[in-house]
C-alpha cells in the first residue's frame, strides 16, 4: 500500500478515536493518538496472516478498536458503544473483541505474553512473528526487562518489541519520573537489536517494523502524545481526558483536514 494511503487511514482512525472518546466521555486519547501510525503500519502493511499482536499499553484500546474495525473485524458502527454499559469494546481490550488475542491493561506484562507467543510460533515451525506495542512509561516495570532477557535467551528472532516513545506518562515527563535514556542501549544490552525511527513517518515505520534480524528487535518509535491537533499535542493532561464540546470541534477539524476529503476511509 502506498505510504500516503497509510497516512490517510491513520488520520481517519484518529478521527474515529475522537468520536469514541467524545461519545463515551472517557478514554485515553493522548496515547491512542501517539500510537495510531504504528498500529496502521502494522495492521495494514507489515503484519502477515498468522502473525500475533499484543497491545501491552492496553489503556489505549480505542486506537486498536478503531484499526480493527477499519480492517473489517467488526462494523464501524460498533465503535460508538466504546466504554458503555454492556459493550464488548471496554476501556481495555479483551478476547471478546474480534482480532484481540489477549486481555491487557496491567502494564508491564505484554512483552512476556509476546515472548510466549513468539516461542510458540517457533515450536510450531512457522515463520510468523509476534509484535508487542508498549508505552514508554511502561518501561519502568521490571517485568518488561525479565521478558526481554527471556526473549534473548530463547533467541526469538521472530519477536518485535515496539515502544511508543512519546516522552510523557500520566504524571508528566518520563525522564523526570523514571529516566529511560539511553533506551536503545538498554535493549541492546538485553540482547535485542534496537531500531530507532520517527513514529509518525510511515516510511520509517514500515522499514523498521519489517526488519528481520537474527535476534529480537526493539523498535523505538519517537512520537508525540496527542498527535494531530494543537489541542492535545504533547500535553500530559490528555493522557486520560474527554474533550469539551469546543475542544471536540477544534480537534475534529484538525483531523478532518488530514483525511481524504474529510470522509470515511476503510481499507481491508
Amino acid at each position: 500500500m502506498e505510504l500516503h494511503i497509510l497516512a490517510e487511514i491513520a488520520a481517519q482512525r484518529r478521527l474515529d478515536v475522537l468520536e469514541m472518546v467524545y461519545a463515551s466521555k472517557a478514554g485515553h486519547i493522548g496515547g491512542s493518538l501517539s500510537c495510531m501510525d504504528i498500529l496502521v503500519a502494522l495492521f495494514h502493511q507489515v503484519m502477515a496472516p498468522g502473525d500475533r499482536f499484543v497491545l501491552s499499553k492496553g489503556h489505549c484500546a480505542e486506537a486498536l478498536f478503531a484499526v480493527l474495525s477499519g480492517k473489517g473485524c467488526f462494523p464501524p458502527s460498533e465503535l460508538q458503544s466504546f466504554s458503555k454499559l454492556g459493550t464488548k469494546l471496554a476501556g481495555h481490550p479483551t478476547p471478546k473483541v474480534p482480532g484481540v488475542d489477549f486481555a491487557t491493561g496491567s502494564l508491564g506484562h505484554g512483552l512476556s505474553v509476546g515472548v510466549g507467543m513468539a516461542l510458540g510460533l517457533k515450536l510450531n515451525g512457522t515463520s510468523n512473528r509476534a509484535f508487542v506495542l508498549m508505552g514508554d512509561g511502561e518501561q519502568a516495570e521490571g517485568s518488561v526487562w525479565e521478558a526481554a532477557m527471556a526473549g534473548s535467551k530463547h533467541k526469538l528472532d521472530n519477536l518485535v518489541a515496539v515502544i511508543d516513545r512519546n516522552m510523557l506518562q500520566i504524571s508528566g515527563s518520563t525522564e523526570s519520573i523514571m529516566p529511560l535514556e539511553d533506551l536503545a542501549l538498554k535493549y541492546e544490552a538485553f540482547g535485542f537489536i534496537p531500531k530507532k525511527c520517527d513514529g509518525h513517518d510511515m516510511g520509517q515505520l514500515v522499514e523498521a517494523l519489517s526488519t528481520k534480524e537474527n535476534k529480537p528487535v526493539a523498535v523505538i518509535a519517537s512520537t508525540v502524545k496527542g498527535q494531530g491537533s494543537s489541542v492535545t499535542s504533547n500535553k500530559a493532561q490528555w493522557h486520560h481526558k474527554a474533550p469539551s464540546k469546543a475542544e471536540y470541534e477544534i480537534i475534529k477539524a484538525d483531523f478532518a483536514l488530514k483525511t481524504k476529503k474529510g470522509g470515511e476511509l476503510y481499507e481491508g
